[in-house]
């Protein structure tokens, strides 16, 4: 246990720096990226007195370092400024998207763990078999189709030759906004006020973009899942648990999966940032009110400080991700330690 601490503790300390790096690089790129936001936003033929005064209300005409200590001072606060576009505060912006991205976020990787680890374990079981070459062409395949591709299959098949499945929103015209006003997090609210219809509604809605999400990156998890299953179903132990008439089922899917899911876990952290990649992709081929939507909304109006808070806090969702999976890592595997 005090091994246990000492590593968690280690890794949080190494998670500084870390995120330090990741602010500094948002802060270079956004400066060095084309075009003048300010002139963007008061149009191209306002008066240059006007677009340095505007500068000098933003601080956009101080020397570079003094803007980047700012900054930083900023984060810290967890004040990310005013849109330029809206007037509004940054974070109340954010906060308002967010919970639609971790929702989605974490849908898309229950789906992608169920069935990528699933359907490994299922191949290495059946090695050699008509069924393990088919799962093992799925991975490839899924693997190499572009997440937004995907997405528009699927509203092609399921929501206008079908026309089983909705194609865009989170929840339909018949829900009140005011049933997601505790968290914003639509499944768990519907669920904190027991309104069941408008759950398979919010539920009904996640449907293909979860599954867009999770089918594109399931492939990852099917191969290395199926890598490591083939490793451990070689071990002795499993040959002495077959010998003592142990069901070959709970062999396989108890035991041998519990011990080749530790890369998994692994995987999965480096996982999070295409995760999130792809739930901005998803995010605008399914019209869904999250962070990837309002981050390319503000891209086109060179919102700059939405963008910058937008991308800051993703940035921070996925080291926070990585510092979890790290520790539950630890937690699992005793022999992971500093």
């Amino acid at each position: 246990m005090k091994n246990l601490l000492r590593y968690i503790i280690t890794r949080l300390i190494l998670t500084i720096p870390m995120v330090f790096i990741l602010l500094s690089i948002v802060f270079v790129v956004l400066r060095v990226m084309p075009g003048d936001p300010v002139s963007s936003m008061l149009g191209g033929h306002a008066p240059e007195s006007v677009i340095e005064q505007k500068k000098e209300e933003m601080g956009l005409n101080r020397p570079i370092v003094i803007q980047y200590f700012d900054y930083l001072w900023q984060v810290c606060r967890l004040e990310l400024g005013d849109s330029m576009v809206l007037k509004q505060k940054v974070t109340t912006a954010i906060m308002e998207k967010l919970p639609a991205t971790i929702e989605l976020t974490f849908c898309g990787i229950l789906l992608t763990l169920f069935m990528g680890v699933f359907m490994g374990a299922y191949a290495a079981d059946r090695r050699r078999k008509a069924q393990d070459y088919i799962i093992r062409l799925y991975g490839i395949v899924v693997y190499c189709i572009p997440v937004y591709w995907m997405g528009l299959m699927l509203q092609l098949i399921f929501g206008i030759w079908l026309d089983i499945m909705p194609i865009a929103g989170r929840t339909g015209p018949r829900v009140f906004a005011s049933t997601f006003e505790k968290t914003g997090l639509y499944v768990i609210d519907t669920i904190l006020v027991r309104d069941f219809s408008a759950l398979g509604d919010v539920l009904f809605h996640l449907v293909l973009p979860s599954f867009t999400l999770g089918l594109v990156l399931s492939g990852i998890f099917v191969r290395l899942t199926r890598a490591n299953m083939l490793d451990v179903l070689k071990a002795d132990y499993i040959t002495a648990a077959e010998a003592r008439g142990i069901k070959h089922r709970k062999i396989v899917y108890r035991h041998a999966l519990k011990n080749a899911f530790i890369p998994i876990l692994t995987m999965m952290g480096l996982q999070i940032a295409l995760l999130m990649a792809g739930a901005v992709l998803t995010e605008t081929t399914f019209s869904w009110p999250g962070m990837g939507r309002l981050l390319l909304e503000r891209i086109y109006l060179r919102d700059y400080p939405v963008i910058q808070g937008v991308i800051i806090v993703i940035a921070l969702v996925v080291a926070t991700a990585s510092l979890i999976v790290d520790i539950i890592y630890a937690i699992v595997d005793p022999r992971v330690r500093y």
